[in-house]
């Protein structure tokens, strides 16, 4: 391993392709669980029709999720990254596999007991998604800007394959008894082999990758103290005395707040996105657009589109050309989708199934261009602990815009009579 210095790493980078897979599987295994969860929103408002499941669970996930990150962002520089993840990786398994053994313990019953438990496990995914989103983007930060890509586009496809699932599990047994339940219990299965499966990937194959090692070595060469665990897992040790010792402003490195006051625009940016994201998607997809020839399949559909064009939105940004790095030219597009509200009002009111699901294409595609463009131009320029600091920081606005964006959900409610 040679020592980390310049801008590329020796060996041609060897092993960057395999932790751009790595990557986009640990990016699923970051939400397939939630998604899930999303994604059975008809056996659950089967089960619990009086409780609003798809907008109650989310605003339990939420504040778990946003509380968790607040607190490792701000102690981000002393936390062992290693241990986070797969903290929250084991979580995600461990909770995944409750959901199944509650529905099985219960025979697919619902009552206020059931949906306490479900809310319960739904506030479990909200803690590992604070370990594991913001030290996952922190770590990939100081690494290239696919592997943050990558990451990404994971997370978006992870609603997209759980959606796909859930249509050929839904179509598969919707003509046998007890048909809705069947599907679910697949599916709950389903997600809780691929959480094991992130478990094992992100302690044993992802820090061996040659070039994952290189960017935590240099990370470690610039003053970071999160990266040891990792490097001793990849067979590295190292000796940090002896870098300070030789070069002590190597060590020195801008504080959360300076990082934060340098990238406020950006952080606005994430915040505003998500509250506008969230704010339609998936409750009032799920509960407000009103009746349709698709019937029980027309809520699962526009969130299998949303899903699918959340996924094609990530991928956009890899051609250069299409890839929007002007921060002013960033800021007014996100604010101008909020022109989105109005048009899902009156579509919803007015206008018939295709203009829904355009409506909500074009929902999933931006959100997902505009979060690739923000989270992989931000870390551009500082050094590796300042990059895993700030991508600790912008992933606490991007959950706090979920956050908001859930609540402000329930506005839609208004008027119904809930």
């Amino acid at each position: 391993m040679a020592t980390p210095g310049g801008n590329l790493a020796p060996d041609k980078l060897e092993g960057k392709y395999a932790a751009m897979a790595v990557c986009w599987l640990l990016g699923n295994g970051c939400l397939f669980s939630w998604n899930s969860m999303l994604t059975i929103e008809d056996y659950y408002s089967y089960l619990f029709p009086h409780y609003h499941p798809s907008r109650i669970l989310t605003l339990v996930y939420q504040p778990f999720a946003l509380g968790t990150i607040a607190i490792l962002a701000y102690n981000e520089a002393k936390i062992n990254t290693r241990k986070r993840n797969l903290f929250g990786y084991i979580l995600f398994f461990i909770s995944s596999l409750l959901v199944l053994v509650l529905d099985l313990a219960t025979s697919g019953k619902g009552g206020i007991g059931t949906f306490i438990g479900i809310c319960a496990i739904s506030g479990a995914f909200g803690v590992a998604d604070g370990h594991v989103q913001g030290g996952m983007v922190g770590d990939l930060s100081f690494m290239r800007p696919e592997f943050v890509q990558s990451f990404l586009a994971g997370l978006a496809a992870s609603g997209a394959l759980t959606s796909g699932l859930r249509l050929i599990t839904k179509a598969a047994f919707e003509n046998s008894q007890n048909g809705l339940r069947k599907g679910a219990i697949l599916f709950f299965a389903i997600s809780a082999f691929f959480e094991l499966l992130c478990v094992l990937l992100y302690a044993y194959a992802f820090p061996k990758l040659p070039i994952v090692k290189y960017y935590r070595s240099k990370a470690a060469s610039e003053g970071s103290k999160t990266v040891s665990a990792d490097l001793a897992a990849g067979g590295i040790q190292l000796l940090p005395q002896e870098e300070d010792m030789e070069n002590p402003k190597r060590m020195d490195r801008l504080s959360n707040k300076e990082l934060l006051m340098q990238n406020i625009d950006y952080a606005i940016d994430l915040f505003l996105i998500y509250v506008l994201t969230l704010s339609i998607f998936p409750g009032f997809l799920s509960e407000d657009t009103g009746s349709h020839s698709l019937g029980a399949w027309y809520a699962l559909v526009l969130i299998a589109m949303y899903n699918v064009w959340d996924l094609i939105g990530r991928y956009v940004p890899l051609m250069k050309f299409l890839k929007l790095e002007s921060r002013k030219v960033l800021m007014i597009a996100i604010i101008s989708r909020f022109l989105l509200i109005p048009a899902f009002y009156f579509t919803a009111k007015y206008g018939d199934q295709g203009w829904m699901i355009m409506l909500t294409s074009f929902l999933g595609l931006s959100n997902g261009y505009l979060t690739v463009c923000v989270l992989t131009s931000a870390p551009k320029g500082y050094k590796g602990p300042e990059q895993n600091a700030l991508g600790n920081l912008l992933v606490m606005f991007l959950l706090g815009g979920i956050f908001a964006g859930v609540t402000l959900d329930w506005l839609w409610l208004i008027g119904k009579g809930w």
